[in-house]
């Protein structure tokens, strides 16, 4: 059902985050630092091999591709493929149940730099790490995944959020809660950087036992 829900949220998605953004509330409170966080952490000095998984309206990636970066992307909405694709003619984008790995067309790529915005909350925390395995096997050495989403340092935070914004709080959704993730991949380097009350970028290096909040 992801599919057709972000079909029809396809057409409004840019004006809800905007509305969102502007009024500093979950779920898009710095929506913009969120991204450009994202963006900053790609070197800009020569063309990188990206994956971005849940690419929605390409918001992101298109400053990406402008920049000459190969572009890949999964989503769950045709939708917002067709408006990804009119932005970018040349990007590999392909419509796909991200839970489930990677598409076949893409299981033979090495990636400099895979990243997401906004989507990995669909899955639970042992779903997160599922694909974070999946993932690290199609990444270079000195790569990393880069998740921008509603995120947290620790379940306090989560709740404290969670209690400010009960009116509109999508208890189905799992958000980043960093030192969870931190648990569950202990052998990997990890970062994670909190953009607004509700927000942060989570950073997973392929890299060996290290990690900071």
């Amino acid at each position: 059902m992801r599919d057709k829900e972000f079909d029809l949220w396809a057409e409004s998605y840019d004006r809800d985050v905007e509305n969102s953004e502007n009024e500093g509330r979950y779920p898009f409170a710095a929506y913009e630092e969120v991204l450009n966080t994202i963006y900053i952490k790609i070197p800009n000095n020569e063309k990188k091999v990206i994956l971005d998984i849940g690419f929605g309206t390409g918001v992101l990636t298109k400053r990406l591709y402008d920049d000459g970066h190969e572009i890949y992307g999964v989503d769950f909405s045709q939708e917002m493929l067709n408006i990804s694709k009119s932005k970018m003619k040349e990007a590999k984008l392909v419509q796909f149940d991200f839970s489930k790995g990677l598409p076949e067309e893409f299981k033979n790529i090495i990636f400099d730099y895979i990243i997401s915005s906004y989507a990995i909350h669909h899955l639970t925390d042992d779903e997160k790490v599922e694909l974070i395995t999946k993932l690290l096997k199609n990444l270079k050495d000195n790569g990393a995944i880069i998740f921008g989403d509603v995120a947290f340092r620790n379940t306090e935070e989560m709740l404290k959020a969670k209690e400010k914004d009960k009116d509109i709080w999508d208890d189905e959704e799992h958000y980043i809660i960093a030192d969870k993730i931190i648990k569950l991949l202990p052998d990997l380097k990890i970062s994670f950087e909190k953009l607004s009350y509700c927000s942060g970028v989570l950073t997973i290096f392929k890299e060996k036992n290290s990690h900071y909040l």
